[in-house]
């Protein structure tokens, strides 16, 4: 099975014809032949990009041009913006782009409050017509999350991160798993699916993170192989660990089988997003 990394981040340097929206996590670029090459030095064989939403908001133009470069290596989730009237006919036009598996909602900057606000929850009935998985970000707020969750049984949902908020840079909160029965919670919802991804961020005792491995273990056990994805979320988490080592903690465990860590690290991810490469 190939190992696919669920989220990664490229975004090229900053320049007036693609300005920046805000200050990246630590590196001028992450471009897409410099996320290439991490790759191929560690043996990951493919990529869902999610466009950065700090670079770019709700342009996805580089990861769209970065798939165009490597169509073998990638594939592209967009931020949407939920109060853009001419959502619907967007969500239906990036059904129809080549290279593109799903859209990405937000909750997380605390705009959304109420769990009946009409423009998310029609960005999620959206992504149900097309056939687009969510990816939801809702660290911090998994509560609000759930709702909408709930509210939306005919979405497939990804929840990013865990749904669990998650340090950029030193020290790692003490409480940082402290959310984690509110993620099993919605193991009970049959179309949530959960990306393990980040993980070294939310360790004590530092590399190789021997302390994440009994809560990902419970949200295994709680979602099965079968919805849950490994990823980097590289490159946010660059002032937390090297590419290098928000893979190789999954690879060389021995914790899961060969067989399941082929699930993990690849498997599911296919099922889930309908790319069939291999």
């Amino acid at each position: 099975m190939p190992v696919i990394d669920v989220q990664v981040h490229p975004f090229e340097r900053n320049h007036p014809g693609r300005p920046w929206a805000g200050p990246s996590h630590g590196l001028d670029s992450a471009s897409g032949p410099e996320m290439v090459a991490a790759m191929d030095s560690v043996g990951v064989d493919a990529a869902v990009m999610v466009s950065s939403f700090s670079a770019y908001e709700y342009d996805p133009s580089y990861a769209l041009e970065v798939y165009n470069t490597y169509p073998d290596r990638f594939r592209v989730v967009t931020p949407v913006d939920t109060a853009d009237p001419g959502l619907d006919d967007f969500v239906a036009d990036w059904a129809k782009t080549p290279g593109t598996v799903g859209i990405r909602v937000r909750i997380a900057d605390g705009k959304v409050t109420d769990p009946a606000d009409p423009n998310t929850n029609r960005a999620f009935a959206a992504a149900a017509r097309h056939g687009l998985p969510v990816n939801f970000l809702c660290w911090g707020r998994i509560d609000l999350g759930a709702a909408f969750i709930r509210r939306n049984p005919d979405t497939v949902v990804v929840i990013d991160h865990l749904g669990l908020l998650q340090p950029s840079k030193p020290p790692v909160p003490a409480d940082v798993w402290a959310d984690l029965p509110k993620l099993l919670a919605l193991a009970a919802c049959p179309n949530v699916r959960v990306k393990i991804s980040g993980t070294g961020t939310m360790s004590q005792t530092g590399y190789p993170y021997d302390d994440i491995w009994e809560p990902v273990l419970r949200i295994v056990d709680a979602f099965g192989l079968d919805r849950c994805m490994w990823g980097t979320d590289w490159t946010r988490t660059i002032q937390m660990l090297t590419y290098e080592q928000g893979v190789a903690p999954f690879r060389e465990t021995t914790r899961f089988s060969p067989s399941d860590k082929a699930r993990l690290m690849g498997g599911t991810l296919e099922q889930v997003y309908n790319w069939h490469r291999w």
